[in-house]
């Protein structure tokens, strides 16, 4: 190569297999170019100089002239006509560059460009090009997915939809070549559906990375999007018959259709199915699931599933958890629950009632305790005390201890099992470790002991701390109960690989105590193995630098002079590299968990006045470099999950402790790892436990060390644990204590409404809940409502009634009491229940549609009653019978009209009411009746009583006296009117006597 090639390459030409590429002509400079910026390659696209602020001028950098050639999908152009061309000339035209030419047999698309920007076809263009001028005959399916370009140059075989479609069944047990047939006859159309809605949605489709790239193309998209009719579900047809044959394969029942699919010819396909993955399973019943969960929310008809209350999960497959391949029946339902309350079983996995109590109970009476701040949040007429735990730095030692006191005493319950035991030494060192990194002292004067670890060398002898405290001295004080804390942490791991060593690995076994800094056995180790020079080494192995700085130049003049490090002991260099501070090179082939490592980092490497933020983030960075081991759980650090059941590896997941530290680090509010760091899996390999999480969280938050709004999965998964165990009172305390959010002012009502609905039966049998639950300040009205909807649920409308009353719900309350009610009350006799509840409701009249022919019609039935049964010197209103009987009238007329609107809500019993109600009304109307009054209106109160709904015995029996009395009435005038003539009598006898009954017409008749 000649000098200063690079500065003028002839025809510079740069491509990507399988995408295409460009060549430059004439003569580039392509020195100090950075190709991988500069230029990229996209399905059917090309972009130079993606960024215009770095473009250079036309003609200058890689700016200039250019032959492109891009490679489309060869097989959607098999096909392609004089359209086709037509219309990718005009699209290459459009974009300013000059169509070469075409190959539509490998799909090399070429043209010419005079400057650079972006070239080449969206994905609409493509389709276009295509779907516009291929014949449905000739198209690939395959090559109508929409999907990107891989860059795996091996070629995937299409995969048919069908074999997706029979997966689910196959997992099931089921056979999936019948569940086609069966979905084929009962929805015919279906499939046509499908095929339909995929291709309108693969037109639909939006380009998201390609928007910013070709906006033209964006009106003519949303236009199909507007256009695109909405996919109609067809109804399925009507089962005929059906006979269930037997439960073989070789027998299959029979299903027999109407119109047109009687006698269809089904086609079989053959189908495998897939599996799911293993490796993720969901916990249930203490088996696993086998995605069983994630499919159902995802297939949905055709899976038939559903979620009920405290994680009750119902649908028709095989049983979660069994194993085996055997053909299920779809009419089998089964009904199994996830189990949320692991953390309350024992080793033989049986609920006990003192690990609820130190789980839950005891700790959120601890929370209870502590000092709130009350934000009082109007939701209309009600309003909501929302809660806040309210502390300081000050406070925070005092906190901790009390909820390591409340584990301590869960560890002393018997039958634990040893991983729940590791679990919860867990959550005692989280707690001291918050206590250690976020705590503060009082410092004038009357300080708190300081726990600090003795061999600190920035620490005194001492538990008391001075008098007065050095301010500069606390970020050291810190850092030695840190050390303390760290040095606690790792003890017990060390002892047991300690305990796993022959007499004969000395050096190994001090390497192993220096890993967990128990410097005092080591040194006491070499001293009696008559190594007095490593002793020494060993017991100034944490002071000054200095000695650090002395071995490493020792070691590093003994490699420069060619010494040969086999004539001494491998775990000796190694302690000695660790002595020099290179923890890397004393580690090197020895696996060492992430706490160890973090100390000797601390002890070994860094100075030891490093301020703890600063050890933190460099741990944070060797592990980002992936020269330190991550600090995942204890979980998966104690082994204490199988190995196949979770891909670990692949999951960032880290221990909590490790997300304390970080947060220690980060002096400001903002923590981006918030949601990750309050998840279950942070402390736990139980997804759903969240119940110390939520109070370390809580504590966390009240002392100031962030501030977030957004962890609603946290707040909602303690509540589903709570429900789970009956807790429900506990579960609105939690309620109260989620966030405040402007744009969802009515979230905690929502939930706390849909726990008092769900769980009644719960907490309104335990008196201890519902009161608890009213001190919270929850309004009555809400808890009143609830009772209501689960009496009325079970049948019981009486205690319905009385609670919807409470709960001022005057309208359902008023049809329970008029449909079911009412009418028992009146035939049981209890007149005054009846009165008190329609009084009631009567001031509220005006919100209760069809009060006057409701309860309105039994108020004006007393009120009637009463005016009949009192006494004629006292009447008031009611001084003649003519009133008396209009008021009848008008009584019996409201009886009819509510009859005529609740006929179709009432029983036998409630048209039984309505008869006794007018029977007792027309009786005291007639025996209000006097021989001193006139008989026509004595017969006007027949008249009255006939209109109403009495029974038809009694209406003979009534009707039988007004024919007596009408009898003798016409005596009476025919012996007045002797000269009359029979047509001029009965002609006086119709204008005296209105009859407007019509049970008299046949009496009168007969005269």
């Amino acid at each position: 190569m000649s000098p200063g090639f690079c500065s003028r390459v002839q025809d510079f030409t740069v491509g990507r297999v399988g995408y295409g590429c460009v060549k430059f002509i004439g003569e580039t400079d392509v020195r100090w170019l950075n190709l991988d910026q500069i230029i990229k390659f996209n399905r059917c696209e090309i972009i130079v100089y993606e960024d215009e602020s770095l473009k250079p001028a036309v003609g200058k950098g890689l700016n200039k002239p250019a032959e492109v050639t891009l490679l489309l999908q060869a097989k959607s152009f098999n096909h392609c006509n004089e359209d086709c061309l037509k219309k990718l000339k005009r699209k290459t035209e459009n974009q300013g560059a000059q169509l070469i030419s075409f190959d539509p047999i490998n799909g090399e698309w070429k043209f010419s460009v005079q400057h650079f920007s972006r070239f080449g076809l969206s994905e609409d263009d493509e389709e276009d090009i295509i779907m516009n001028n291929v014949s449905p005959d000739a198209q690939d399916p395959a090559d109508m997915i929409d999907c990107e370009v891989s860059d795996i140059e091996n070629e995937t075989a299409p995969v048919d939809p069908t074999l997706l479609s029979h997966s689910l069944p196959a997992h099931l047990g089921l056979d999936p070549v019948k569940m086609r047939e069966m979905r084929m006859l009962m929805f015919p159309a279906e499939e046509e559906d499908i095929q339909n809605f995929d291709d309108m949605h693969s037109r639909e489709r939006p380009t998201f990375a390609k928007e910013s790239k070709f906006p033209l193309h964006h009106s003519s998209q949303r236009l199909v999007r507007k256009t695109s009719p909405p996919m109609i579900r067809k109804t399925p047809l009507a089962l005929f018959e059906y006979n269930p044959g037997s439960y073989s394969s070789s027998s299959p029942g029979s299903i027999l259709m109407v119109q047109q699919n009687k006698g269809l010819h089904l086609k079989a396909s053959k189908s495998e199915g897939f599996k799911l993955d293993l490796k993720h399973e969901t916990p249930v019943s203490g088996n696993h699931s086998h995605n069983i969960v994630d499919a159902a929310l995802f297939m949905g008809r055709s899976f038939r599933a559903g979620w009920g209350p405290n994680g009750v999960l119902v649908h028709c497959g095989m049983p979660v958890g069994s194993t085996g391949h055997q053909n299920v029946l779809s009419s089998v339902i089964n009904l199994e629950k996830v189990a949320i309350n692991k953390v309350t079983r024992d080793e033989n996995n049986k609920v006990r009632e003192e690990l609820g109590n130190f789980c839950f109970d005891s700790p959120l009476n601890l929370h209870k305790e502590f000092s709130h701040e009350t934000k009082e949040v109007e939701l209309g007429s009600f309003t909501l005390k929302l809660q806040k735990l309210v502390c300081n730095r000050m406070m925070l030692s005092e906190i901790c201890r009390s909820y390591i006191g409340i584990i301590e005493r869960q560890l002393e319950v018997p039958g634990l099992s040893s991983a729940s035991r590791v679990l919860l030494m867990h959550q005692v060192m989280v707690w001291e470790l918050i206590k250690v990194l976020f705590s503060s002292r009082n410092i004038s004067g009357k300080s708190k002991s300081v726990k600090a670890d003795n061999e600190e060398d920035m620490m005194p002898d001492g538990m008391e701390s001075a008098p007065e405290i050095d301010l500069e001295a606390l970020p050291l004080m810190r850092r030695a109960e840190f050390s303390y804390w760290l040095q606690e942490s790792i003890y017990l791991r060390v002892q047991e690989e300690v305990s796993s060593l022959n007499d004969m690995s000395d050096l190994e076994h001090i390497f192993l105590l220096l890993t967990g800094r128990q410097m005092d056995a080591a040194v006491e180790l070499a001293a009696s193995r008559g190594d007095v020079r490593l002793a020494c080494l060993l017991s100034q192995a944490v002071g000054s630098t200095a000695n650090r700085a002395d071995i490493a130049h020792q070691l590093d003049l003994w490699g420069k002079n060619g010494m040969d490090f086999s004539f001494i002991e491998e775990e000796r260099v190694r302690l000695l590299e660790l002595l020099s501070g290179n923890i890397h090179g004393a580690l090197l082939g020895v696996k060492i968990d992430w706490k160890r490592f973090l100390g000797l980092l601390m002890w070994y490497q860094l100075p030891p006045d490093t301020s703890l933020p600063d050890v933190f983030n460099t741990y944070q960075k060797l592990v980002n470099d992936g020269r330190a081991p991550n600090p995942v759980p204890v979980y998966i650090d104690e082994d204490l999950i199988e190995e196949d059941t979770y891909n670990w590896e692949t999951v960032e997941r880290f221990d909590l402790a490790y997300y304390l530290m970080l947060l220690h680090a980060r002096q400001e509010n903002d923590f981006g790892a918030l949601k990750t760091m309050f998840s279950s899996f942070a402390s736990t390999n139980d997804p759903l436990d969240c119940h110390m999480i939520w109070h370390q969280r809580a504590v966390l938050e009240a002392i100031g060390t962030f501030s977030s709004n957004d962890l609603h999965v946290l707040d909602m998964g303690f509540v589903s644990q709570l429900l789970c165990l009956g807790k429900c009172h506990w579960a609105i305390y939690v309620v109260l204590h989620i966030p405040h959010r402007e744009n969802y002012p009515y979230l905690q009502a929502t939930v706390i409404r849909e726990i008092l609905f769900q769980y009644c039966e719960v907490w309104s049998t335990d008196v201890l809940q519902q009161q608890f639950i009213e001190k919270l300040g929850i309004p009555s009205a809400w808890l009143h409502e609830a009772l209501a909807i689960y009496f009325n649920y079970n049948g019981d409308r009486l205690k319905a009634l009385e609670h919807f009353l409470e709960c001022a719900n005057w309208q359902k309350a008023h049809s329970i009491f008029i449909s079911s009610v009412v009418h028992s009350l009146f035939l049981s006799g209890q007149h005054s229940e009846i009165w008190r509840v329609a009084t009631s409701m009567e001031g509220h009249k005006s919100e209760i549609e069809d009060w006057d022919l409701g309860a309105g019609v039994y108020v004006s039935f007393y009120l009637l009653r009463n005016s009949l049964q009192e006494d004629s010197n006292t009447m008031t209103e009611m001084e003649t019978l003519e009133n008396k009987n209009d008021a009848c009238r008008d009584f019996i007329g409201s009886l009819n009209k509510s009859w005529a609107v609740w006929s179709s809500k009432l029983s036998v019993d409630a048209r039984v009411a309505y008869s006794k109600m007018a029977e007792e009304i027309c009786s005291l109307l007639l025996s209000d009746s006097s021989e001193g009054l006139s008989r026509e209106a004595q017969l006007n109160c027949f008249d009255a009583m006939f209109r109403g709904p009495v029974p038809e015995d009694l209406r003979s029996c009534h009707l039988q006296d007004a024919v007596s009395l009408f009898t003798y009435y016409l005596l009476e005038e025919c012996q007045n009117m002797p000269a009359l003539d029979e047509k001029q009598g009965l002609a006086h006898l119709n204008s005296h006597s209105e009859l407007g009954c019509e049970g008299l017409q046949p009496a009168w008749a007969s005269l």
